[in-house]
């Protein structure tokens, strides 16, 4: 049976580095891969090296690797390439904001599984659609798409560039979405929910506060239709 949760996007950064930190010490994981980290490592080498982990860094893009601070053992690698040169196994693979700019979700969760050592753990923390800066991100224009995050939700270039968006398999804790994973052989152990976009509003306050009243009633009334953002937590099942 999967936990499914709910909760404020405001939370979603720290719950969901929790819940990474929690799975490695419980389960005592060891050989970890986060793909589509480029520039932006969730964990500091100081932090690797005190818990004797082997972290390895996925990246598509050799440049936004050396973004990242020395010390990182990195992987220039398309995690949605149909045939994986990579034959190093994992405990733990995970991604952070990257299964939106994903063409083939199905794929990519594949390759996922391929890398995992068997009882393995996947985690994916994404955007959803059907919330709204979400649908107009897919619908526009990269050119048009990136003007208006630097307006709304200005950025940092260097570290968080804009890519194209597809939202392909990005939905909340649907359970068409749930049976999706088990056919590709996981145990879909949770799936989170989070409600609220009011930092794109930031410039827009009346918006922004008719965004934080829809947010309220979302959480007390929660819709896996209307996340802003959700996790997944996975496992790999046993064959057969």
């Amino acid at each position: 049976m999967t936990k499914v949760t709910y909760g404020l996007s405001v939370d979603a950064w720290l719950v969901t580095k929790d819940i990474i930190e929690n799975l490695i010490k419980t389960n005592a994981l060891k050989k970890i891969c986060e793909v589509g980290a480029g520039a932006n490592p969730l964990f500091s080498v100081d932090h690797i090296l005190a818990n004797n982990l082997d972290y390895t860094v996925m990246d598509i893009s050799q440049e936004e690797l050396k973004k990242s601070p020395p010390g990182y053992k990195g992987i220039v690698m398309d995690i949605c390439q149909k045939d994986s040169l990579v034959k190093e196994k994992f405990d733990l693979v995970f991604s952070r904001m990257l299964a939106e700019h994903l063409a083939d979700g199905e794929l990519f969760h594949r390759n996922v599984y391929n890398l995992l050592n068997e009882g393995g753990f996947a985690f994916h923390f994404f955007p959803t659609l059907y919330a709204l800066p979400f649908v107009i991100n897919k619908l526009m224009p990269i050119a048009i798409s990136s003007l208006l995050l630097d307006i709304f939700a200005p950025r940092d270039r260097v570290k968080l560039i804009k890519l194209p968006a597809y939202y392909n398999w990005c939905r909340g804790p649907l359970r068409q979405q749930i049976r999706r994973f088990e056919t590709l052989n996981y145990d879909v152990l949770e799936y989170g929910g989070f409600f609220g976009v009011e930092e794109y509003y930031k410039k827009i306050p009346p918006v922004r506060y008719a965004a934080t009243k829809v947010t309220n009633f979302l959480v007390r009334h929660p819709s896996p239709y209307l996340t802003a953002y959700a996790y997944v937590l996975l496992k790999k099942a046993q064959k057969g």
